[in-house]
């Protein structure tokens, strides 16, 4: 898995870069198939610092999640919780398709779809 991070508007420390890489790094817990994660850090208002994070999984779109509050961390650990939370529904979901036997695209079963012409009951 690739980690990036870039900056717009300002520089972070080598150490803080491999924090924000260590935070971002636990979202494979969630879901095994992440191919890279993309962090942004908007530092144009240092005051309310902008967090990116755009994560790519095998045979899906991307995730996407921003935060935006009055500290690096906290819009850090706020972006990274929602890309749990995505990921977590996402792999939920994924797995109740596989799990159900025939769960995709039947709502009804052959027997209770009327056939026309024929009497009902």
């Amino acid at each position: 898995m690739q980690i990036k991070i870039a900056m717009r508007h300002g520089h972070l420390s080598e150490t803080t870069q491999a924090k924000i890489t260590a935070k971002v790094e636990r979202l494979a817990r969630y879901f095994e198939r992440l191919t890279s994660i993309e962090v942004m850090v908007d530092l144009e208002h240092p005051d309310e610092p902008l967090v990116e994070l755009v994560v790519s999984a095998e045979h899906k779109h991307d995730f996407v999640a921003r935060e935006k509050t009055s500290d690096l961390w906290s819009s850090v650990d706020g972006a990274v919780q929602k890309l749990e939370q995505q990921l977590r529904k996402y792999k939920e979901k994924v797995q109740e398709r596989h799990r159900v036997p025939g769960a995709r695209g039947q709502d009804l079963p052959a027997d209770d779809v009327p056939v026309e012409g024929e009497p009902e009951g």
